[in-house]
């Protein structure tokens, strides 16, 4: 059994009813909005956010037909954000495949992400549930927040862990603790076992943006589908060279760090940043966090006597420290 096969084995058939429903999106008579929905839906993942969302509903209940509309609520807002990220960002590919922006344009693609995003709150609408809705009301404006933040903080000349987690807690950690509240909730879990979703869903998401961070500090492009150094290129300080930097920096590479905020580092200068972060220590330490957050969440799964779903979440877990893309 692969690692994602150990993760889904308990939701495999709402897995693959999942995947039906989520293509209904693409279904419109705009033949121009057609056409970016179905090359969105062409280049989809393997949709982890909603396979968390029903391992929680499955960890607490059963899932139900508000477990399925949350869930495509929390994957389109997900979108969403993908599709405005890539403008914001400039990106021309996203998963390994032209981004809505380089094949459409920023028009069509701001457009198309507000689309989506008045998709995904029909869709929450389906349940029909308040509590429900203020967590995916709540989830935008936590992704928007985090946006905004990260481009202030830009320009800002600080090196600072705490600024750091602020940022990912708001930008990544949100969306998967939404999507295990979300489940929780869809089964009529406790309030108590609800915060504890949330909690576990946070940690992972903290796990799954470290690990996307480390691979900027790695040399194997073609794996990874993320360059070398992209982070750095816009100005983003991640946590192994936050580490290096406070821990060993030198009046040389704080004035580097000075200056890659302002956008004046050549490609040379960059990767050398990325060897002194690896050097003393920053991917190490990166690792070594990850692993902190992987015994909290054991510690909040031993109270859970359902070992076929817990153990699903614990490799979904291990899957988002150990992922190679």
């Amino acid at each position: 059994m692969t690692p994602f096969e150990a993760i889904v084995s308990p939701i495999e058939q709402e897995y693959r009813l999942f995947q039906s429903l989520y293509a209904e999106f693409a279904v419109t008579d705009n033949p121009l909005l057609r056409e970016v929905l179905n090359h969105i839906v062409h280049k989809k993942g393997k949709q982890m956010r909603p396979i968390l969302t029903f391992l929680f509903a499955k960890l607490f209940g059963e899932i139900g037909d508000s477990t399925y509309n949350s869930a495509l609520s929390l994957e389109l807002i997900h979108t969403a954000s993908l599709v405005h990220d890539d403008v914001i960002d400039d990106s021309s590919v996203r998963r390994g495949q032209p981004s809505v922006n380089a094949s459409f344009g920023n028009k069509v693609a701001v457009l198309s992400g507000d689309y989506l995003s008045a998709l995904s709150m029909l869709y929450m609408a389906r349940t029909d549930n308040a509590q429900m809705a203020r967590v995916v009301g709540q989830l935008a404006q936590t992704l928007s927040d985090g946006e905004l933040f990260q481009l202030f903080e830009s320009r800002e000349n600080v090196v600072s862990e705490d600024i750091y987690y602020h940022i990912i807690k708001k930008k990544t950690a949100a969306l998967f603790s939404a999507c295990a509240r979300l489940g929780a909730i869809s089964a009529d879990a406790s309030p108590d076992d609800v915060e504890i979703a949330a909690r576990i869903g946070e940690s992972i998401g903290l796990c799954f943006q470290i690990r996307d961070d480390i691979f900027d500090y790695s040399d194997s492009t073609a794996t990874i589908g993320k360059p070398t150094g992209s982070d750095m290129r816009e100005g983003k300080l991640t946590l192994p060279i936050i580490y290096a930097i406070r821990n060993f920096g030198t009046d040389e590479m704080n004035s580097m760090i000075t200056r890659l905020k302002a956008g004046e580092l050549s490609d040379d200068e960059i990767h050398r940043l990325i060897n002194f972060a690896i050097e003393n220590g920053g991917v190490d330490y990166a690792e070594q966090v990850m692993d902190g957050y992987r015994q909290k969440v054991l510690a909040l799964l031993a109270n859970y006597d359902n070992k076929v779903v817990v153990d699903a979440i614990v490799a979904y877990l291990d899957y988002a420290i150990h992922r190679q893309n």
